[in-house]
């Protein structure tokens, strides 16, 4: 019997200790207040989220369906937080473990505040999109990302903070590291600089069609920090480094609003003066009667040139249409036009000929 009074005893003595001097009856209280908060934790994700989603989606701004959606992380930890106060609120703790419990919540609530903020960036940037004439598309994705890199910065600094880990120190080695990576990596921060003019100046944004000399044309898929991803017309990808867009003229052709027709026709030096200027007229007349050009823009038909096989007339005029592919029909049919017209007139196209006279001695 001794042997069972000196076991209860012994169970007595550890259940009255505990751990870290909290007994097993607060620990076990403690841990059911927490189990509370993690049903109702279940209780928001399932109740109250769901029914804030299903009003959101009955209005026709995607602002609120964001705002709903960014915060159901921040939500959903929540009640974590209330139960690990709670429960650690109940238990005694001696002094020393009291401080560390502290910390941890802290900790958490330092997080919780962080990560609200952070989330709540996104639906701001619907609001920054109001702003589509001043900031395109891509600088507030840009934008917004940079602040959220921030927001996770200061707020691990905070929890470092907490624990007694100064970060002035910390701050003042990521300042050598950086300078010693910037000697390095010069061309990443000359395509990032790049990167942001070619967002600030609007040169182009995604879905554009760019040409730029003897570099690439294509479709513009992404713009990134470092690059820009563009489909070239055999659908093939090319990456190009940002700093290509700031050091060399960039065509935008999907904002061209006439696209302009530049021919130099070439005539036979058998052509008379009169089937000259009757073709001329003739051409001229074409472009200022038909719908396809719009010739208020101006235009010209003009004899250009005596060149080594031809008399060359000129042709400049702008379309009315700004479709690609509409611009090569009304090309076609200029094309077939001035056939017709030189053929009307019995004139001929040169082609390149050279003569050869042979003396006889």
């Amino acid at each position: 019997m001794d042997v069972f009074v000196n076991f209860k005893d012994l169970f007595l003595s550890v259940w009255e200790k505990g751990i870290f001097g909290i007994n097993f009856y607060e620990i076990l209280i403690g841990i059911g207040i927490f189990l509370l908060f993690l049903i109702f934790r279940g209780l928001i994700s399932k109740l109250i989220i769901k029914k804030l989603e299903i009003i959101s989606k009955r209005t026709t701004n995607k602002l609120d369906d964001t705002f709903v959606h960014s915060l159901i992380g921040p939500v959903r930890f929540l009640p974590i937080v209330l139960g690990f106060f709670f429960a650690s609120y109940y238990m005694t703790f001696e002094s020393d473990t009291r401080e560390f419990v502290n910390n941890i919540n802290r900790t958490l609530i330092t997080i919780l505040l962080f990560w609200t903020i952070h989330q709540i960036i996104e639906p701001v940037s619907y609001v920054l999109s109001g702003l589509g004439k001043i900031l395109t598309r891509e600088l507030i994705s840009w934008i917004v990302k940079s602040i959220k890199i921030l927001i996770f910065i200061l707020g691990t600094a905070a929890v470092l903070e907490l624990w007694g880990i100064k970060i002035g120190p910390i701050i003042a080695g990521l300042g050598l590291f950086g300078v010693a990576v910037a000697l390095g990596a010069q061309d990443l921060f000359k395509n990032l600089i790049s990167g942001i003019l070619v967002l600030v100046e609007k040169r182009f944004k995604m879905g554009d069609w760019i040409l730029v000399e003897g570099i690439i044309e294509g479709i513009v898929e992404k713009i990134g920090f470092r690059s820009t991803v563009i489909r070239k017309f055999d659908k093939s990808i090319a990456i190009i480094p940002n700093f290509q867009f700031a050091e060399n003229a960039v065509i935008n052709i999907s904002q061209t609003t006439n696209w302009i027709i530049s021919w130099t026709i070439n005539l036979q030096y058998d052509s008379t003066i009169d089937q000259l200027k009757t073709v001329r007229k003739e051409i001229e007349n074409y472009i200022k009667t038909n719908e396809d050009f719009k010739p208020e823009l101006g235009y010209a038909v003009r004899v250009d040139s005596f060149a080594e096989s031809s008399i060359d007339m000129y042709v400049r005029c702008f379309t009315k249409t700004d479709d690609w592919d509409e611009w090569l029909a009304v090309k076609e049919r200029l094309a077939i036009q001035i056939k017709q017209i030189v053929e009307n007139n019995k004139a001929s196209f040169a082609f390149p000929s050279q003569s050869i006279y042979v003396e006889k001695k």
